[in-house]
């Protein structure tokens, strides 16, 4: 009786555990049909953590995502052109995001799972691992292109050369230009295209610098400047770029050019010694004299004292006792020099050993009453520079003309005389302090006081190349030293401030000229 009654004890309490089991068990399946709705709609947006072309799209619907990438890839592209901005318009060089290539990269990773897996994952809480779609897009570079093209018809400015300053022989610096790199910019902005967030572009801008006026300006300059002195006289001017080879040549009187060829024979006076040196050097060996040599000594006195007595030494004893300036005539003959000759020594009373016509002295439409004795043109003496020159430099010139007798060593001892001759006005003072001038001047007193010829012939080296400059001048009535040697001078300067414009200003004023010293 004891057992049956415990049995039917047990019998009453098993209903209840039944009825709480199916309580669990019908929670736990609308739990699960809830938590697998949710999934279910999640199923509708993307991952949380997605990705798609650099930018987090996790969560959004596909029509969301799609926006969001148009947001961003639509916004425009910033160039920067110096102080510029450029706005670039994806659209505008055929930009478009492919949205069914990168949505159907993100299905194809999305299907590798299966539904249960994901559900699980839900269930637990565990974030599904992070995807990562790149970008796909395409743009048309050649309309790329066209808007670049644009931009620098626009945006790019021409260098400008430097301008004369109106009334001096100063000139204005130039301006440098800009030109857009375009083929450097093309990958530039490709990448600002295709990035979410790096959309600024500084765009590669090459500085051009300023271009130099034409040669013909410069011969401008120089007239005006003539004009501006208010110089009555005839000015012959030569001058050749030595890095160029660019060539500039005039003889200008009263407002006019006197027409050349032929050009116009001048009274040589000092210059002449520049042949003789030429003359002597042919004859001979430098390596082979003595130190301190009289002959060696008596160049360098020719040359830097401009001495008389030591040029008809030299051609005494080096060239002939009685010939001595006609070997210098025919040497110049040879260099095709047809307007320099030396017809006499220098010594009072001199005797004239031949007269000579040249195609420079005998022009009836202009005349400098040229000395008998001694004659050249600014070419010729220039042309006998650039010679010199060559020669030191390249082997060329005066060595090719006297093969074995000048040597390039000799070409350049030549040179480096003519640099010692300092004097402090003419060429010279045109140029700045520590400039180097190898150069020959001279000049002839007349019987009124004043001067027959000044001119001043030689190499000047600058930063921008090095120069032959040649400069005559001649007035019927006689120069004076104080107007006419600052006219030389200022026409130096203009040709040493037209190769070598200030960067940031005028050039240095001109100093008025020093007083001469003897023996020109």
């Amino acid at each position: 009786m004891v057992v049956s009654h415990a049995l039917r004890a047990g019998r009453g309490r098993i209903p209840w555990l039944r009825w709480l089991s199916l309580a669990f068990l019908v929670a736990a399946v609308a739990l699960t049909a809830l938590e697998m709705a949710q999934y279910s709609r999640m199923q509708n947006r993307l991952p949380v953590d997605t990705v798609i072309a650099g930018v987090p799209v996790g969560g959004l619907t596909r029509d969301e995502a799609i926006q969001r990438l148009l947001e961003v890839y639509s916004t425009p592209v910033e160039l920067v052109y110096d102080d510029a901005v450029i706005w670039l318009e994806p659209a505008s060089v055929g930009f478009e995001l492919d949205f069914n290539s990168m949505f159907g990269a993100l299905e194809a990773t999305r299907q590798q799972r299966s539904f249960w897996r994901g559900f699980w994952d839900f269930l637990w809480g565990r974030r599904p691992p992070r995807q990562e779609i790149p970008l796909v897009a395409t743009y048309s570079q050649t309309r790329l292109r066209a808007f670049l093209q644009d931009v620098a018809a626009r945006y790019d400015q021409p260098p400008l050369p430097p301008r004369p300053i109106v009334g001096t022989t100063q000139f204005e610096p130039g301006r440098w230009g800009t030109r857009l790199n375009q083929e450097q910019a093309i990958p530039l902005i490709e990448r600002a295209l295709f990035s979410p967030t790096e959309r600024r572009v500084n765009l590669p801008i090459r500085r051009v610098p300023p271009t130099r006026l034409a040669l013909h300006n410069l011969e401008v300059l120089l007239k005006q400047t003539i004009d501006l002195a208010k110089f009555d006289g005839l000015v012959g001017l030569y001058l050749y770029h030595l890095g160029t080879g660019e060539e500039l040549h005039f003889v200008y009187h009263q407002g006019q050019d006197v027409p050349i060829p032929p050009d116009v024979s001048f009274t040589a006076a000092s210059v002449i010694k520049v042949p003789i040196m030429v003359s002597v050097l042919r004859r001979i060996d430098l390596t082979k004299l003595p130190p301190n040599s009289e002959t060696e000594r008596w160049l360098r006195e020719m040359i830097t004292k401009s001495g008389n007595d030591p040029s008809d030494w030299l051609m005494e004893n080096v060239l002939d006792p009685v010939r001595g300036p006609l070997l210098v005539t025919a040497d110049m003959r040879y260099l095709g020099l047809e307007n320099t000759f030396l017809a006499g020594f220098f010594y009072p009373g001199a005797p004239l050993l031949a007269r000579y016509e040249t195609p420079g002295n005998q022009r009836t439409d202009v005349n400098t009453d040229p000395d008998p004795y001694n004659q050249t043109s600014p070419s010729d003496i220039g042309s006998l520079f650039v010679d010199m020159y060559q020669c030191a430099t390249r082997g060329g010139g005066l060595a090719v003309a006297f093969p074995g007798e000048i040597t390039r060593d000799e070409c350049q001892y030549m040179l480096d005389l003519l640099a010692e001759n300092r004097i402090g006005a003419l060429l010279e003072a045109s140029v700045p302090e520590g400039t180097r001038v190898a150069h020959k001047h001279g000049w002839v007193p007349n019987l009124q006081g004043g001067m027959h010829v000044i001119n001043d012939s030689g190499v000047i080296y600058t930063p921008n190349g090095d120069y032959v400059l040649s400069i005559f001048l001649y007035r019927d009535g006689g120069l004076y030293w104080g107007p006419h040697a600052k006219l030389l001078q200022n026409l130096a300067r203009a040709v040493y401030n037209y190769y070598n414009p200030p960067a940031g200003g005028p050039t240095t004023p001109v100093q008025p000229a020093p007083t001469p010293t003897p023996n020109p």
